[in-house]
């Protein structure tokens, strides 16, 4: 019997980090890639610093007058309460980073797990999971949320766990589509007739080959996951006051944007670039793992 060479050896164990060497050269490489990575780097340092960033609390009203406009002493203006506008956008970038990791982890978890139980048990359970799946699907996400909010009740909680549940028809019909691919290949039916059990089928062999396109579904998701938490708290049904989340500043904001348009301002374009940061860095994970793209 043959016997591979120590370089061989050497060379197969390597690969693994070629590969992730490779991919973050071809992430650093999009210039969209750099931007969201670099929005998303520092709204992570800003939710985590919040607290050192912020010069004032969040939810102290008087630190400053009323209405002030953005100065050197508030950078982005007082509200109608005189609390500090940038603080509370400060620390709005925690709320907004909670938000999506939630919403978006419910909606991975339970999208996932329906997902490949279908495509790999098949007959009565598949279609059963994946009509339910697409009867979900007929509705909105927004309508989804908003009927579970109505169940819940409003508050900030209820909201993510809202979105998260509403994500879930779009993430189980992805995994059971990309597993259905996997399914059908060599190594899959050479491990069924090798014996391996369902749990080691599903865990072992169709997760890590799902889990590169559900990664680039999840990050574009965290932009939806946000915008649909903003718009339940715009609405009244999300964060409830005097929580600092983008969302309800914008509602908060909304009846003195003729003498104080910095209320809006601020938060919209803080959804605005969070958003956009997500999505450039989805579109750059997803073109660098592509394998169409990568060095041969």
């Amino acid at each position: 019997m043959a016997v591979e060479s120590p370089s061989v050896l050497v060379a197969e164990s390597d690969r693994p980090g070629k590969a992730r060497k490779g991919f973050w050269r071809r992430l650093v490489s999009s210039p969209g890639g750099v931007i969201g990575l670099a929005v998303v780097a520092l709204l992570i340092v800003t939710a985590l610093f919040a607290d050192q960033i912020a010069p004032f609390s969040p939810t102290r009203m008087g630190a400053g007058r009323r209405l002030v406009e953005p100065s050197l002493r508030h950078l982005a203006g007082t509200d109608e309460f005189g609390r500090d506008m940038f603080s509370r956008i400060v620390h709005g970038a925690r709320l907004t980073l909670q938000i999506g990791a939630i919403a978006v982890g419910i909606s991975l978890t339970v999208g996932l797990a329906l997902g490949l139980v279908a495509a790999y048990a098949r007959g009565l359970l598949e279609t059963i999971l994946m009509r339910l799946s697409d009867v979900l699907f007929s509705f909105t996400e927004t309508l989804i949320a908003l009927a579970c909010v109505a169940v819940l009740g409003p508050s900030l909680e209820n909201a993510m766990i809202a979105v998260g549940i509403a994500g879930i028809p779009y993430y189980a019909r992805t995994a059971y589509a990309t597993a259905l691919v996997e399914v059908s290949k060599p190594y899959f039916e050479g491990s069924v007739v090798a014996g391996a059990g369902p749990i080691r089928l599903i865990l072992l062999h169709l997760l890590p080959n799902v889990m590169p396109t559900m990664v680039v579904v999840a990050t574009l998701g965290l932009s939806s996951a946000i915008l649909a938490a903003a718009g339940l708290s715009f609405l009244g049904l999300g964060a409830q006051p005097p929580a600092p989340e983008w969302g309800a500043m914008l509602s908060a904001g909304r009846d003195f944007f003729n003498r104080a348009p910095w209320l809006m301002l601020y938060p919209g374009l803080a959804i605005a670039l969070v958003v956009l940061a997500f999505n450039l860095l989805g579109d750059a994970i997803r073109e660098a793992l592509d394998p169409h793209g990568r060095e041969r």
